[in-house]
């Protein structure tokens, strides 16, 4: 048998084996452990689990659905009525409260530029499901 460049790669389970590149779609980031703060939201998520697999895995299902809610949901805006939007969110967090009342806030902010109908931008706002609203908060970074 003559000796090949593949057999002289090291195998898995060798300590020098390095695994082969992966392509952009196999491409995954991976933070390893990560100390994470369990405010309300998340302690409500995981009551009762005390495994620390089942408490990632359902933080990571629950992000995973969450991202793609995102995907799917939000509004066209105009340049205009993002204007707006982020200068409402300019208060920092919006709890989902907030964000529920922002075609109210729409109709109260004093906020004025070009082009910005405030009143169309509102019922639109108003017409829209809770997911929309919270991909556009998420879409302007609050």
């Amino acid at each position: 048998m003559a000796d090949t460049p593949e057999s002289d790669k090291p195998a898995r389970g060798d300590p020098t084996w390095v695994a082969p590149a992966l392509t952009r779609e196999e491409q995954t980031r991976n933070v390893g452990k990560t100390p994470v703060f369990f405010g309300p939201p998340l302690a409500i998520l995981t009551t009762g689990q005390k495994n620390t697999m089942e408490i990632s895995g359902k933080i990571n299902r629950t992000a995973e659905r969450y991202l793609e809610l995102m995907r799917h949901h939000g509004l066209e805006l105009s340049a205009p009525e993002r204007q707006c939007l982020a200068h409402i969110c300019h208060i920092g967090f919006m709890s989902p409260l907030e964000i529920r009342e922002l075609p109210l806030e729409v109709e109260l902010t004093r906020f004025e530029c070009e082009g910005l109908d405030k009143v169309a931008l509102a019922a639109r706002l108003e017409a829209a499901s809770f997911a929309d609203l919270v991909a556009v908060v998420e879409s302007l970074g609050f």
